[in-house]
């Protein structure tokens, strides 16, 4: 065979071939879609299936509800019989040193404090609810309490995004139970007793202050009083002394009252005379108080007085003011039943489409293996 024979044999005319490996790539829409109307009723039963897991586990899920409240520090209208009160104080010289915005940063201290939740928490029936045996394991309560603390939050909300466009600073507070009742209720009670331990402490504080004032003042009087009784018995003794030296000396008027000139004696004064002596001597013996005379201590009795009659009984500290009280929620946490049910819907319907083309896409390859391997 000539190479010109070759040529002309390997020549192949490309016009009048078709082109079998594209067709088989090619995709039919409509082939597809026969097959899965063919398998409607396998696709319907397990779309089916799925719907009804799906409502299976939207019923199995753990409910959330989450009760929210908003606070902010105090207002000066809440701090009147307070602001009253610290008057007081500062005319008494005592410096509380209370403010609206050490009181609020206290109260969110002890709400985050993790030891006092667990107080409450504790002694809340809310945790005993979760709890049905009658003699409770130690271990599981505190299991139960430290389970259940790590649901009540409290964000700052100048940390979020445009927080310095708000006009002031505020708090959120919240916390998630499995029903909305709970959830406010368990909110509700801790904030109120978070409250309560603010208001006591910071009273507390005012009247250690104060009893350390009356304190002071009550021993300082008595050391006053020890120095008065002292010096009170030393001019006793020294007109005493006086009179003898008076009476010795036969001075029995006051020097000045004739004209003479007498030197006194700086340690036992005798201008006076005998007679002006015994009646000083007889009045000093007839005081019943040794600081009936003295202003200076009178005065700081009547301070110590006044210290005594402070009465706290009558004020109330409110740490913070609510913009939002604790929330009846009206809307449970996480997706809906029907958002459930439709994904699981939604799944089942995929996978059943999926496997109907999977198997037919097995079948009809098995005649093409087979003619394959003949």
């Amino acid at each position: 065979m000539s190479v010109m024979d070759f040529k002309k044999n390997t020549d192949v005319d490309f016009p009048h071939h078709a082109y079998a490996a594209n067709d088989q790539k090619e995709i039919d829409l409509l082939g597809l879609l026969d097959i899965l109307l063919a398998a409607k009723k396998r696709i319907a039963a397990m779309t089916f299936a799925f719907a009804l897991a799906g409502l299976v586990v939207a019923f199995l899920l753990p409910q959330k509800w989450t009760s929210k409240s908003v606070i902010t520090p105090a207002e000066q209208t809440q701090w009147n019989p307070l602001r009253q009160m610290l008057v007081s104080l500062q005319v008494l010289d005592i410096d509380a040193k209370v403010s609206r915005g050490d009181v609020f940063n206290l109260f969110i201290k002890k709400f985050q404090s993790q030891s006092l939740l667990e107080e409450y928490m504790t002694s809340s029936p809310y945790v005993m609810a979760q709890l049905t045996e009658a003699d409770v394991d130690p271990l599981e309560l505190h299991r139960a309490v430290v389970n259940i603390s790590d649901r009540m939050k409290a964000v700052d909300n100048t940390l979020a995004k445009d927080a310095d466009k708000a006009p002031y600073a505020s708090w959120t507070l919240s916390f998630t139970a499995p029903t909305a009742g709970d959830a406010q209720a368990v909110l509700e009670g801790y904030i109120k007793y978070i409250s309560s331990l603010v208001e006591q402490e910071t009273m507390q504080n005012i009247r250690n202050q104060v009893a350390l004032k009356t304190k002071m003042v009550e021993q300082q009087l008595e050391l006053d009083r020890v120095r008065l009784t002292n010096a009170h018995n030393t001019n006793l003794q020294r007109l005493n002394y006086s009179l003898k030296v008076a009476n010795a000396a036969g001075i029995k008027k006051p020097v000045y009252s004739n004209g003479q000139a007498v030197k006194d004696d700086p340690d036992y004064s005798v201008a006076l005379g005998a007679d002006g002596i015994a009646q000083k001597l007889q009045i000093e013996k007839n005081l019943k108080d040794v600081a009936e005379l003295n202003a200076d201590f009178q005065n700081r009795e009547y301070y110590l007085t006044q210290l005594q009659k402070l009465s706290f009984d009558d004020v109330d500290i409110e740490p913070f003011k609510y913009q939002l009280s604790p929330s009846m929620p009206i809307k449970k946490d996480g997706p809906g039943k029907a958002l459930i049910i439709v994904l699981a819907a939604f799944i089942g319907g995929l996978l059943a489409c999926g496997s109907v083309l999977l198997r037919e896409a097995m079948r009809s390859r098995r005649p093409h293996v087979q003619s394959a391997a003949e």
